[in-house]
């Protein structure tokens, strides 16, 4: 088999996507806990139960996979063929995921390269595909980390949240802080910046902030497309569809050459941090080597 792939739930890939990688990918799903009772996500929670909770104020927190179901998948893995694997999760900045990973390798019956992807959602669903591809292709475990730690670093990524409250709540802001002295009166621009959230602009309505995004969001894809890099992109949302589907339209005409734009849901754990109402733009150029 080679090497094989893990990821986990929130880089949102579609059971499509991971059918049809170019090596064997598997996924570990991250818990979230609504109104007191666990679910996994992608398995037994539905975004639009995770955006009722969260419009009622009910209780909703997250949490990383118990080490012992990453080294079940591992030792499945292992047992199928796999030479060795590559584990790419969500920034170790956002989560603890990483560090699950990381206690599991070491009981692993075949080598396990942990990559922390600094990102999250489509930016690192973009990596774990490229991994797969060259997995596929006969890289050696070491290449393929190597594959998704630079796509992941290559991305940008762009969101719009409809309230900084739960990302205030969940600490996941950082330096957004500054913001919230006046939340009320601005839509803050957002990006994932080195594994973390990071503001970088505010505008007055969520209309300006949108077509702000699409801005940068082109500018993104000009900078990769001048050193001859193909772009795909993904508009991930959370309740907030419409949205995303003239979003996508206006990137469609403003990078008419990407290699695709896909529009997604951002799942429950990601959802649980930002709430309804959140879009976001990921620009992901592709390997070199494509």
């Amino acid at each position: 088999m080679g090497v094989a792939i893990v990821t986990d739930s929130t880089a949102y890939l579609t059971p499509a996507q991971v059918a049809e990688a170019g090596a064997p990918v598997r996924v570990v799903p991250l818990h979230v806990v609504i109104g007191g009772t666990e679910r996994r996500e992608g398995v037994d929670v539905r975004v639009e139960d995770l955006a009722e909770a969260l419009r009622r104020f009910v209780p909703v927190t997250t949490s990383r996979p118990a080490p012992a179901e990453f080294l079940q998948v591992y030792e499945e893995l292992a047992a199928a063929g796999a030479d060795s694997i590559v584990s790419v999760h969500i920034s170790a900045d956002m989560s603890a995921t990483v560090q699950g990973a990381q206690l599991a390798a070491a009981q692993s019956p075949v080598p396990v390269t942990v990559v922390d992807s600094r990102v999250l959602g489509a930016a690192m669903g973009y990596a774990v595909l490229s991994a797969a591809a060259a997995a596929g292709a006969g890289a050696d475990a070491e290449t393929v980390a190597a594959v998704a730690r630079s796509r992941a670093h290559d991305a940008t990524v762009v969101f719009y949240v409809h309230t900084l409250e739960h990302l205030r709540r969940g600490g996941r802001i950082g330096s957004a802080s500054a913001l919230l002295g006046s939340a009320l009166a601005i839509k803050p621009i957002l990006a994932l910046a080195d594994g973390h959230i990071a503001p970088i602009e505010k505008v007055r309505t969520s209309s300006k902030a949108l077509a702000r995004m699409v801005e940068l969001a082109g500018d993104a894809a000009d900078r990769a497309r001048t050193a001859g890099r193909i772009v795909d992109i993904e508009v991930q949302h959370l309740d907030f569809a419409a949205r995303a589907s003239e979003v996508a339209d206006a990137l469609a005409q403003r990078v008419p050459d990407a290699g695709e734009i896909r529009i997604g849901e951002l799942g429950a754990v990601v959802g649980a941090h930002v709430g309804p109402g959140t879009l976001a733009i990921t620009v992901a150029p592709r390997p070199e080597s494509h």
